[in-house]
């Protein structure tokens, strides 16, 4: 389970100028995401010569930021990268900045410009191999997440912390290194399992998903060792969570046999956008499986937490019940829901009984099987994240326009057709069962037909972003207790959040300007289209009235949920016993509102 050592080829060290242009892209994202937030104030600065918005941003009495912009929906800021002066270099931007206008202690600036850092050196190697727009339409599901370029709304997005330049090379999702990984045997008086009812017992899913070889091979390892196999669960694990954390912190658990090192089961498998999911590439239609990695990134500490592995099943069991009861839902909307079938979680002796510990150590070691795509597309279907219709190529055309050129049709019907694809399922668990998904660009997946229509949903992510509402609904009198337990509720008015800031905010907020600068659909159309279709949503199921408005997604306006504000000014970089929620900062004017 040893990991590479080796340094990093001299030709993946980027040039001067390549540094400089991603620093620059960067730069005005922080600019843009820091002044949506409210994090900065630019002032207006009068016009540019050719009618833009120029804005300046006072840092120290020696240095003003000055840079043209345009405003567009939910407050969004458009920087042009090229229109900012005196420098466009984040990284310099901070060490003026962090005590004057942003406000940092210490700590956070100091692991900021690691994040930042990181982010900047990932951006670069993405640059280096960055296909056109129409080699990007040709790749497949799995080839596609190796060129995403992260979320669009953290700044620092592929900040990875605890990761090596090597680890990076090896294990982002840019590095596109497909890997076989190694397995565990762990005792079952402190492993434990939990599946769906096809697969209730270990030995159901072992059978699906190991060879007879490779289980033989795990079993006479065991015996080898005098220990009887019937006594182990197995799991797969990644190699840098062996090197770091299980190694060291499961030791005495290693010395006495309650964890027993196993042989890889030869499958290669490469990191997703989440970089702890892997798909399997030498068997596509086996499932895909999601592994503690004890890395920061993008917020939290990426582990497995203990009750919520566990609990996955159920939650799957629970919303595939509801979905496939409901003849909208499962014959219409044919939304897919890819479910987390089984579980493994190996609990820690002493971290697991400490109540005070912070939560990164509550989430050491376990797997969650996830069903895989590929099993549920129908011939002529391929699948592309929704994050993916924001990529643009070098030359600045978008995975979008070119998609839509594909299809034939007119951008608007393109575009309804999308919104066509997606919100009616997202809608109907909501209004129906009052449940909502996260559906932000890496959980939502958009299936298209042949020619590149977008015809349906494919959703993940359950025990981790489903939540429910906290008011008592008929339809929640059968819901298990283990998924009661798990599944966290909001009050109403916090539930359609979800849709808001995962889908309008975070992905919408985007798409609408690049639809307009490249397929001429003005952005008032754009939200007037996405308004359409939750009408029409609603005129379908006009009993569903009293729900639509409970769960008003069309009201004047909407708080603003800050993901950067989080990092930078409530959380910092400290460890802390539960996972952080994202801060609310005031509201914004909500584009999907007609009086």
């Amino acid at each position: 389970m040893s990991r590479p050592t080796a340094p990093a080829a001299p030709g993946r060290i980027p040039s001067d100028d390549a540094w400089r242009r991603a620093a620059r892209r960067l730069f005005a994202k922080t600019l843009a995401e820091f002044s949506y937030e409210e994090i900065l104030t630019p002032e207006p600065d009068g016009t540019a010569p050719d009618g833009t918005p120029r804005y300046r941003l006072p840092v120290t009495d020696d240095l003003t930021y000055r840079f043209t912009a345009r405003r567009s929906a939910y407050g969004h800021w458009r920087i042009d990268p090229h229109s900012i002066t005196p420098h466009a270099d984040p990284l310099r931007f901070l060490t003026h900045a962090h005590d004057t206008v942003l406000g940092l202690s210490g700590d956070t600036t100091g692991h900021l410009i690691r994040e930042l850092t990181a982010t900047l050196a990932a951006d670069t190697r993405l640059d280096a191999t960055a296909l056109s727009a129409a080699d990007l339409a040709d790749l497949d599901y799995a080839a596609l997440e190796g060129h995403q370029t992260g979320h669009p709304w953290l700044v620092a997005n592929k900040g990875r912390l605890g990761f090596s330049a090597t680890d990076a090379e090896t294990w982002a999702p840019e590095a596109r290194a497909p890997q076989p990984l190694p397995w565990l045997a762990a005792h079952r008086r402190i492993a434990h399992y939990r599946g769906v009812p096809a697969l209730a017992t270990p030995d159901l899913l072992y059978g699906e998903e190991l060879a007879p070889a490779t289980r033989h091979t795990f079993a006479r390892t065991l015996t080898d060792a005098g220990r009887d196999p019937a006594d182990y669960l197995y799991l797969p694990v990644h190699p840098w969570q062996w090197d770091e954390t299980i190694a060291p912190l499961f030791a005495p658990q290693l010395a006495d046999g309650s964890l027993i090192p196993l042989p890889t089961d030869n499958d290669l498998r490469l990191p997703q956008q989440s970089i702890r999911t892997f798909l399997n590439l030498t068997r596509p239609r086996a499932r895909t499986v999601k592994l503690p990695l004890s890395i920061l990134n993008t917020l939290v500490w990426r582990g497995l937490p203990t009750e919520r592995t566990l609990a996955a099943p159920a939650v799957t069991a629970w919303v595939h019940g509801l979905r496939d009861g409901d003849t909208y839902l499962r014959d219409e909307t044919r939304v897919i829901l890819l479910g987390e079938t089984a579980s493994v979680t190996v609990e820690h002796p002493l971290y697991d009984r400490l109540p005070g510990v912070p939560y990164q150590y509550k989430e050491l070691l376990g797997c969650i099987w996830r069903e895989p795509l590929a099993a549920h597309l129908e011939a002529g279907e391929r699948a592309r994240t929704l994050a993916s219709l924001l990529q643009t190529d070098p030359a600045g055309r978008a995975l979008t326009a070119e998609l839509v050129h594909r299809s034939g049709l007119p951008p608007r019907a393109w575009l309804a057709r999308l919104f066509a694809a997606l919100l009616p399922p997202l809608l109907h668990f909501l209004y129906q069962y009052g449940t909502v998904f996260s559906p932000h660009g890496e959980n939502a997946i958009v299936v298209f037909d042949e020619h590149d229509v977008p015809t349906r949903l494919a959703m993940k992510d359950f025990v981790d972003d489903v939540n429910t509402s906290d008011q008592p609904l008929p339809e929640h009198d059968a819901m298990p207790g283990d998924v009661r337990a798990v599944l966290l509720t909001e009050p109403p008015s916090f539930l359609t959040q979800f849709i808001h800031s995962g889908l309008f905010v975070g992905v919408f907020r985007y798409l609408a300007p690049l639809c307009e600068d490249q397929l001429g659909v003005p952005e008032d159309e754009f939200w007037s289209l996405v308004r359409a279709e939750i009408l029409r949503h609603h005129e379908r199921f006009p009993h569903l009235k009293e729900r639509q408005e409970t769960f008003d997604l069309l009201t004047p306006e909407i708080e603003r949920l800050c993901l950067n504000r989080n990092r930078l000014h409530v959380d910092g970089y400290r460890d802390r016993r539960d996972r952080p929620h994202a801060a609310v900062h005031g509201t914004v004017p909500n584009p999907l509102y007609a009086p």
